[in-house]
């Protein structure tokens, strides 16, 4: 089985494939089908929205011809408890879709004084030719930084610091954000899942 990521963000692209490659799964991008998509993201929850995201990728690749692949779709976000929750399944959308995220990030600092918590969210769905699917979920809590620090990772990362750690998302190694990050938890319970659903299948 090939497992398709459905995203046009190459950082998601990079930070997920490893962690299939390690299980023996293939997971690809829509860039390596010399495709692009964007599929809506209007739902009141990550998890709808990666839903719908996984429904409409699997709609537009068998159009294509391919049928025979598995949509890997997330939805995730960074909820500041200071913002009720924002920006939350707007993360993407804060400010606008083609604002830099310096920019957001920036804009985040100017909103926030002393009461800092947040987490990051992500709601995974692997969505299978049959039209079954898998769901898992990741979280990660934190506080928002005072200033942007670090030069990796994407997105809010900047502004995430992990106490356990002393840094930022964005300061950690690639395998130190995989161990710790909702992404990462939510990519190594997903993978679980799909081995234990192969193992039931066989």
């Amino acid at each position: 089985m090939i497992y398709l990521l459905a995203t046009n963000n190459p950082g998601k692209a990079k930070e997920i494939a490893p962690l299939f490659e390690e299980a023996g799964l293939r997971l690809i991008s829509l860039a390596d089908l010399g495709l692009s998509f964007e599929a809506r993201e209007d739902g009141e929850t990550f998890l709808a929205n990666a839903m719908q995201k996984a429904w409409e990728t699997a709609a537009f690749l068998r159009e294509r011809g391919h049928l025979q692949v598995a949509v890997l779709a997330d939805d995730s976000g960074l909820a500041i408890d200071a913002l009720d929750g924002a920006p939350g399944v707007h993360s993407a959308l804060f400010m606008g879709r083609d604002t830099p995220y310096p920019i957001r990030c920036n804009a985040i600092l100017d909103m926030l004084q002393e009461q800092r918590t947040a987490r990051f969210v992500c709601n995974l769905v692997c969505l299978f030719p049959d039209d079954t699917s898998l769901t898992a979920v990741g979280t990660i809590d934190g506080s928002i930084a005072y200033e942007i620090h670090g030069e990796g990772g994407f997105g809010y990362d900047p502004i995430f610091f992990y106490p356990p750690l002393g840094k930022t998302l964005a300061q950690l190694t690639k395998d130190e954000k995989n161990a710790v990050s909702h992404r990462g938890k939510a990519i190594k319970k997903m993978i679980g899942l799909i081995i234990n659903a192969d193992t039931c299948t066989q």
